[in-house]
């Protein structure tokens, strides 16, 4: 098939951090291409930011509504192929919803939706259309990311024992939403992000790596969250007890109130032959750690690393890449899925990794019952996924 796959955006206009983000990353493959979108709740700023990127002005909607019947209606050599949804969190499952329900497939910002029983609706129509549905939990993109989940599937590191994952920030240690900053407004606001704050936003990414690189489903957990900035209504703050279902233990740490940090999302993965540690702020690098050997320091783009992780590469050894390379891997390889389809071939193991509705739903369970658990003074809580 020689053309590009086609999607449309819903948010990201003027003023939005993470559509931009994602229009970078859809581009830097040169795979995927914008032709349409619906960059505001307000249509005059849609359109107008649609301008911006230089799209006709038939193709800048006013609205997801009128986006996704407009190009259902349009012949299927011109419609856009799926959509990405950059909205805040109580305007995922809406567009989401629309877009199954048309024929479209769905890439969504995480998390998957606002709350459970929303994510759970997504799963079952999902599961009716046979449509794609991926979630960017783009720090699964990266290299040596995949290489870590390889070593563990390949039973590298033996048996798991033991996760330790964090992600500490420091953005929100004070009230920056009453100062009008955007990004900071719709995330502590329960109405829009739902039941959580710092766990819905970023405790979700730690959940999510967790379970990625080890296979591994948190089958329980004990967690004590805190809004530490006075007058805040969603927590700032998650301290997280972890139970996998092969009887592995963790701990999650994240935080928006760490004063200096920045994005440092880091993990330690401990098996009973060996164990691996790797940090987001020097991602290129990964720690393997042994029994009987000295460690071992593996870095991105050699040739020791296996398929997934050289898949994942896009430069020579020493050459950094970092976040929107990560990010641009979950775009790529969902195109490359539709694309398969699209060719009437299954899509190769690499082509469908990327995370999906399960995902979504598994992030919402891990919400809800960290919620829950915190409001039982951190009592041991079954994730009901």
């Amino acid at each position: 098939m020689s053309r590009k796959i086609r999607y449309g955006m819903v948010g990201g206009g003027r003023g939005a951090f993470i559509g931009a983000v994602h229009r970078i990353a859809a581009a830097i493959d040169q795979q995927i291409e914008l032709v349409c979108g619906a960059f505001s709740s307000d249509p005059e700023k849609s359109k107008a930011s649609g301008a911006d990127l230089f799209l006709p002005a038939n193709r800048c909607y006013g609205s997801y509504e009128e986006m996704i019947k407009a190009e259902a209606a349009l012949p299927e050599g011109e419609r856009m192929d799926f959509i990405a949804i950059v909205t805040p969190n109580h305007v995922h499952f809406p567009p989401a919803k629309m877009a199954l329900e048309n024929g479209f497939h769905v890439l969504s910002d995480k998390p998957a939706t606002f709350d459970l029983n929303e994510a759970k609706q997504l799963a079952e129509l999902v599961k009716k259309t046979g449509l794609l549905y991926g979630l960017t939990h783009n720090y699964t993109g990266y290299p040596l990311v995949k290489q870590a989940r390889e070593m563990v599937h390949n039973g590298t590191l033996g048996k798991i024992r033991k996760v330790v994952v964090e992600y500490p920030q420091g953005w929100l240690a004070t009230r920056v939403e009453e100062s009008g900053q955007k990004q900071a407004s719709w995330r502590t606001d329960p109405t829009k992000s739902g039941a959580a704050g710092c766990v819905g936003d970023i405790g979700t990414h730690a959940e999510n790596l967790a379970e990625y690189i080890t296979g591994l489903k948190i089958s329980e957990l004990a967690a004590d969250i805190t809004a530490f900035v006075e007058g805040r209504l969603l927590d700032d703050d998650a301290n997280i007890l972890l139970r996998f279902d092969n009887g592995a233990k963790g701990v999650l740490h994240s935080s928006q109130i760490s004063v200096g940090e920045e994005n440092n999302l880091n993990i330690r993965v401990y098996g009973e032959k060996g164990g691996l540690e790797w940090h987001q702020k020097e991602p290129n690098t990964m720690l393997v750690k042994w029994l009987d050997q000295p460690m071992q320091v593996y870095r991105t783009a050699n040739g020791y690393l296996g398929a997934a992780a050289a898949a994942a590469g896009r430069t020579p050894p020493a050459h950094p890449e970092g976040y929107l390379e990560a990010f641009a891997n979950v775009y790529k390889n969902f195109a490359n899925a539709i694309r398969a389809r699209l060719e009437g071939r299954e899509p190769t193991a690499i082509e469908n990794d990327y995370p999906k509705i399960e995902d979504g739903v598994r992030g919402m369970a891990f919400i809800e019952a960290v919620v829950a658990s915190s409001k039982a003074n951190a009592s041991w809580t079954k994730v009901e996924a």
